[in-house]
């Protein structure tokens, strides 16, 4: 542990537990990636972490954890693991502050930011990925009237009148390929239309920023997509540069932005448009205090100064966003069985509702009045389209799918496509 590291106090890491060689153990690394080291500890010493908040010290935590679970250990262990805590920067320490310090300048200073899932989500290589997409189009096309196939030019072709937004998924393209070729065929048209697109994204990371900008450009196999400067400034000038950015090391590694933008590159034939792209965080504070996120001043202040910016601007806007997430994969202790999986879709078909009648509070109550105990993770994101599109559109589903998200079927991720058509569209 480094001199001064006294009062250990855990970042907010990904803590997943699994089985190594027949005992259970957590898996602990940094969400961010500023470390790319994993550190496994005995399940048992999970309480051992829970007193890393900076308010004890290394004989402190020994009795603590005595005290709270009756079991014998060394200082020396805790000392052990205190130590591989520092080394893999898991702690807030000095190290971990420097290198989060040159992780955020090298983001910054690049020429764009990576695409961090090419070569693993999806083909790094432009053909490949274009023969992927088109692939899942063309199924589309054959299955859903109104979805477009893609041309021998890899183009799009029909026309989709009037559409100003849509819901995408942001999980993986083979367990999601059908529904997002589903939303962004149907939105085709609309999509090469656009001069701009405004990308709400769930931020996964757990941290206290309700909007996170970045002026960084988004690349992905087909080029760089810019992003729009003057409108993320004037979002940064109403919220405060402070607010706007503590987070945008985000950016570096969250794959929801990442993924839509590759389909929006896509479905305009590789052609550039500008990009805002905002990552939406958590709204559990708002559920826990019965609050309204409709009064907060800093989403108020940042939907009003986006609508003034992008004014005279044609504009799609986009929220990446899955829906539930139940199931032991998800800290879930109930299995997802065969009437459980029948559930999930009708409480889906309920929220779904909210979204296409375009109502950000009735969305917003249904899942408060749930306690969000289904981890819709797309709350964030989707509120915030739907009030920066203002009420004045129409939804229509798309595409919805329960996607599995464990080996023995006990865990499932549910997803939508919607499309939003301005209500004086026919």
């Amino acid at each position: 542990m480094r001199e001064g590291m006294t009062r250990p106090r855990l970042r907010a890491i990904d803590v997943r537990s699994t089985v190594d060689r027949g005992r259970p153990v957590l898996l602990l690394r940094d969400p961010l990636g500023i470390s790319d080291k994993i550190v496994v500890v005995p399940q048992a010493l999970g309480p051992l972490l829970a007193l890393c908040d900076g308010s004890r010290t290394l004989p402190e935590l020994h009795a603590g954890f005595l005290v709270r679970t009756g079991l014998q250990i060394t200082l020396d262990l805790v000392q052990k693991v205190v130590d591989q805590l520092d080394g893999a920067l898991l702690l807030e320490s000095d190290g971990f502050g420097d290198a989060y310090a040159e992780a955020l300048d090298d983001y910054r200073t690049a020429p764009f930011r990576q695409p961090t899932l090419a070569g693993t989500g999806y083909p790094a290589e432009p053909a490949d990925l274009r023969q992927l997409l088109d692939d899942h189009l063309a199924a589309a096309a054959g299955n859903q009237s109104g979805v477009e196939a893609p041309s021998e030019s890899g183009q799009v072709n029909g026309a989709q009148a009037g559409i100003s937004g849509l819901v995408s998924p942001h999980i993986d393209f083979q367990r999601g390929g059908p529904v997002y070729a589903q939303v962004w065929g149907q939105a085709a048209e609309a999509v090469r239309a656009a001069d701009l697109a405004v990308i709400f994204g769930t931020d996964h990371s757990v941290d206290t920023s309700l909007v996170t900008l970045t002026r960084q450009h988004y690349a992905t196999p087909y080029g760089t997509l810019p992003t729009a400067t003057p409108v993320v400034d004037a979002i940064a000038a109403a919220i405060g540069e402070e607010k706007a950015f503590a987070e945008e090391i985000h950016h570096r590694g969250e794959h929801s932005i990442e993924l839509a933008a590759v389909w929006l590159h896509h479905v305009r034939g590789g052609q550039p448009c500008e990009l805002v792209p905002i990552l939406c965080g958590s709204f559990q504070h708002f559920i826990e205090a019965e609050d309204d996120p409709a009064v907060d001043p800093i989403l108020s202040r940042a939907l009003d100064a986006l609508r003034r910016a992008t004014m005279g601007r044609r504009v799609i806007v986009v929220a990446a966003a899955d829906l539930a997430h139940v199931g032991p994969a998800f800290n879930d202790p109930l299995l997802v069985d065969y009437v459980r999986y029948l559930r999930l879709q009708a409480a889906d078909e309920i929220l779904i509702e909210t979204i296409t009648h375009s109502d950000a509070d009735a969305f917003f109550r249904t899942i408060a009045a749930e306690g969000n105990r289904r981890n819709v993770c797309g709350l964030s994101a989707i509120y915030l389209a739907l009030n920066l599109l203002n009420g004045k559109v129409t939804g229509e589903l798309t595409g919805y799918d329960r996607c599995p998200a464990d080996g023995q079927n006990t865990s499932f991720v549910s997803i939508c496509g919607v499309v939003f058509r301005d209500q004086n569209e026919g």
